[in-house]
């Protein structure tokens, strides 16, 4: 019986005791005392344990809770273990052995052969204990019980400091704060085994291991053993067992827990002032330790701290965010790759949860530092870390919304030429920069995925933008970090998706005239040392009647001989016309251009009238050099800064991107098709009765005849049934969109690329952005304009002729405003941005006159007489932008 009551109260202590009160580390300082402490806890318990499965002795006992009291019920050994560490808890009534009571009393006195007398000693005891309990002082990681326990007992009390003393202690110490919240392992078939078997019949095998147990938890120190490298809790290595998107921590335990402590205000505080404790030494870990390759668990202190749902309040703001982004820019590639997975599998609320945590704090640095061209913003710590931080729950964003990874677009066969010219770098002996084209963020890379393969984010990709910040970033600047990539200072083109398509155009247009000077300092030396003829320009010079003829020719030319003059400055000249090339003859060569080739009588595209929307045609006459020049004239729109009225679907622009249609894209393509497919997928009668269709469809050429198309082989005797057809719609989606046009679309691609394959436009923009650069903005804004013109030559806003102007402008129908920024600007798309963005002159021209109103397309400036009348300057102005067209009036 005296063996058998060492091996349970043994078998309690390593199964129960251990449970509740696990890797409770010794304090440093004082381990003999924390031993001690430890010591008197097990004593205790062993006490209640044996009162509850021998008794006292006393056979009048009246303590409910021991054996030898009348009408107790017995118990198992395992029963009376809980029991005992429960009346431990709270502290309820311990008898004192009966004198009668020998054997197993003999020798439990035996056991606690240091206490004088068991009565006086039974109040030390306890009071001890307890005063260990409410300070909880070895208590160095959490879990979601002790948590819950210790705040009953601070509830009991009214007194919370020991809870936030532990709050500071374990949220200031990332070893504290890793080994923390860890998800319990599920047991395994042997396990469950092996604990059905222990029961108070165990063999003597069993009782030896479990007293062995007990020993070596006497001796070691459960926190150290647990936190070695790579191990939980538990002293198991969990690391490997973790799938790429997991992490050790349990999310929904910690979520839990800040839910119920952050509404008490002094245990909010012990949360804010740990983490600024914890921050620097997390940065230095990461930066000089390399912690994270050591052990992959660190991981869970970002987790953890980042559920905090009050990180973006003002208190966090000023010093502990700040601090706490840094550090967490500072993680591995690796690390950032696994908290996107993560993050990915989050709700749209958590995920924008934490953008706005890392966008107030952008913008409070914004708003509150004076950021100008000395105080580059790119120099504020806060503001790069956050954005850095930003970039892992933008790709979490993307990870967890609607991917489509496989319909990509094929390379080209035929590699884009490059130049047969030496480059300025290659004349200088210098290798050339940028010969593998744009780049690719290391984290896209790391997980695997890009931007387009995102059909449709967890939250809207506008809300990653921070208008704040672009209005303070000095883009030039910017720019030249970009391109330099030096470690020490950080570049937002980087992160394009905080950035604004004005802003992101700004860049694109610095990146693009330095190529255009390179390619003309390359000219000058190049015919230097060749003493060939001086061609600093991409010339063309055209007739107005052969535009799409001379155009051709010279581009194709241009192409064959050397592709690198097309990324030189554009510069065209009208045959037997006035007017010199400041941007405004390039604008109108532009626009002709494009109603020349989308003249539907050409045939090149084909257009809907219901839509108002171009598409390649698949039976076009026309050589695959005509949509090569459309290729390289939206090319060298985007080059040349100039805006195109074209009115493609928004499938051309991702197509360009790389992603191939699918059926989804030809909802604004081709809606009418679009909606007969998706009735035909929601249809729930037979499809094979009701509808007869086959996997065979037909189309019509130019002259009307009809042309069969097989979506499968013999496609017109395999009918489409309720199983087939979603395989039908997927090929009918993906013959429309790609494989009957795909002769015409690979050579207006090729002639994209020639211009913009070194650029880096597929890195900075979304399909969508790149619809705008071309096309421009669709919302002609004309109170925005006003506000930003300027005057000149006299005249000011206040002035009567600048007053009726506006009014004159702003009574106009949609069609005459456009025609006015088309007299004016050469154009009648706004810019990116709108109108607002749009820099217009507006000069006096003289007194009162007959003369029409005139412009400078080129400087977007107008020459307005002062007519004498509001009237007369209404005729006036209708006349000029409804009959101007060329070079010729001025």
């Amino acid at each position: 019986m005296c063996c058998n009551y060492h091996v349970s109260t043994a078998h309690l202590y390593v199964t129960i005791c251990c449970s509740t009160r696990e890797y409770e580390e010794p304090e440093i300082e004082n381990p003999e005392a924390s031993r001690m402490k430890r010591a008197a806890a097990k004593h205790l318990i062993e006490r209640y344990y044996h009162q509850l499965t021998e008794g006292c002795g006393n056979e009048s006992c009246s303590n409910s809770w021991c054996a030898s009291s009348v009408g107790f019920s017995r118990m198992d050994n395992n029963t009376a273990a809980v029991k005992a560490l429960e009346l431990y808890k709270v502290n309820a009534k311990l008898c004192d052995p009966h004198p009668s009571k020998k054997g197993t009393a003999s020798t439990y006195l035996e056991s606690s052969a240091h206490s004088n007398s068991a009565c006086s000693n039974r109040k030390m005891n306890d009071k001890d204990v307890h005063s260990v309990r409410d300070n909880f002082k070895d208590v160095n990681y959490l879990t979601e019980e002790k948590v819950y326990e210790i705040l009953d007992i601070c509830g009991e009390k009214e007194d919370y400091s020991p809870l936030i003393r532990v709050i500071g202690r374990v949220f200031s110490s990332a070893e504290g704060l890793v080994q923390s919240f860890r998800r319990s392992k599920p047991h395994t078939k042997e396990e469950l085994k092996s604990l059905q078997g222990k029961d108070e019949d165990k063999d003597e095998d069993e009782k030896e291991a479990a007293a062995c147990s007990a020993v070596a938890m006497e001796d070691d120190s459960p926190a150290a053993s647990s936190s070695r490298i790579g191990e939980g809790p538990s002293g198991e290595n969990d690391v490997q067992k973790l799938a790429p998107d997991e992490v050790s921590v349990d999310i929904e335990a910690v979520r839990r827990i800040y839910e119920r402590l952050l509404s008490n205000d002094k245990i909010e505080a012990a949360f804010l002032n740990a983490l600024v404790y914890l921050s620097p030494n997390i940065e230095c870990d990461l930066t000089y330790h390399n912690v994270y390759s050591r052990d992959p668990n660190y991981l869970n202190l970002f987790v953890i701290v980042m559920e905090n749902s009050n990180l973006h309040s003002p208190e966090y703001l000023e010093i502990a965010l700040p601090q706490f982004c840094k550090a967490m820019s500072k993680l591995p590639l690796a690390a950032q790759a696994k908290l996107a997975r993560l993050w990915s599998h989050y709700s749209a609320e958590q995920i924008r949860r934490m953008v706005e945590t890392f966008q107030q704090l952008i913008t409070y640095k914004v708003i509150f530092m004076e950021f100008n061209s000395r105080n580059l913003v790119n120099d504020d710590d806060a503001v790069v870390g956050a954005t850095k931080c930003l970039k892992i729950v933008y790709y979490a964003n993307v990870l967890g919304g609607d991917l489509d990874m496989e319909h990509n677009e094929e390379e080209d066969e035929e590699p884009i030429p490059e130049s047969s010219e030496l480059t300025l770098q290659e004349l200088l002996g210098e290798e050339r920069r940028n010969k593998k084209g744009p780049r690719v963020d290391p984290l896209e890379t790391e997980l695997g995925i890009r931007t387009n393969d995102c059909r449709r984010p967890l939250i809207p990709f506008e809300e990653f933008v921070n208008e704040p910040l672009n209005e303070v970033l000095e883009m030039d600047k910017d720019y030249t970090f970009f391109k330099v990539e030096t470690e020490n200072k950080f570049s937002f083109m980087t992160c394009p998706f905080i950035l604004n398509a004005v802003t992101k155009n700004l860049g694109l247009y610095y990146d693009n005239r330095i190529r255009m000077y390179s390619e003309r300092r390359i000219t000058v030396l190049y015919s230097l040392v060749q003493g060939q003829q001086l061609n600093p320009y991409l010339r063309l010079k055209v007739r107005r009647d052969h535009i799409i003829d001379d155009a051709l020719v010279r581009l194709e030319m241009i192409a064959m001989e050397n592709p690198a003059d097309l990324k030189k400055q554009l510069y065209v000249e009208f045959e037997g016309e006035q007017g010199v090339d400041e941007g405004g003859v390039s604008k109108e060569f532009f626009q002709l251009v494009v109603e020349e080739i989308f003249n539907p009588d050409i045939g090149m595209f084909t257009y809907d009238e219901r839509t108002k929307l171009f598409w390649f045609n698949p039976s076009s006459f026309e050589n695959e050099g005509q949509y090569t020049l459309i290729g390289i004239v939206l090319g060298l729109a985007i080059y040349n800064n100039c805006i195109l009225d074209v009115h493609f679907p928004m499938v051309v622009y991702r197509k360009l991107m790389g992603k191939k249609g699918t059926f989804r894209d030809l909802a604004d393509a081709n809606p009418v098709l679009y909606q007969s497919l998706k009735e035909l997928l929601e249809y729930e009668g037979s499809v094979e009765e009701d509808m007869m269709i086959t996997f065979q469809i037909s189309q019509t050429d130019l002259f009307g005849n009809p042309l069969m198309y097989d979506l499968r082989e013999n496609g017109d005797k395999i009918p489409v049934t309720n199983e087939n057809r979603k395989d039908f719609v997927a090929q009918y989606a993906e013959y429309m969109l790609n494989k009957s046009v795909e002769k015409q679309f690979k050579a207006f691609r090729r002639g994209f690329h020639m211009v913009t394959n070194e650029s880096p436009l597929k890195y900075l923009f979304r399909p969508e952005e790149i619809e705008l650069l071309i096309c421009g903005s669709r919302n002609l804004d004309f109170l925005a304009l006003e506000e930003t013109t300027e005057y000149d030559g006299g005249y000011n806003r206040h002035s009567r002729i600048i007053k009726e102007f506006w009014e004159t402008l702003h009574s106009f129908g949609e069609e005459q405003k456009r025609l006015f920024l088309q007299f004016t600007t050469g154009t009648d798309r706004a810019p990116v941005g709108g109108l607002g963005k749009l820099k217009m002159i507006i000069a006096k021209n003289g007194p009162d006159t007959d003369r029409l109103p005139t412009s400078h397309t080129c400087f977007n400036v107008l020459l307005l007489p002062e007519y004498s009348s509001k009237e007369k300057l209404r005729e006036r102005l209708l006349k000029a932008i409804t009959y101007a067209k060329g070079f010729g009036m001025l």
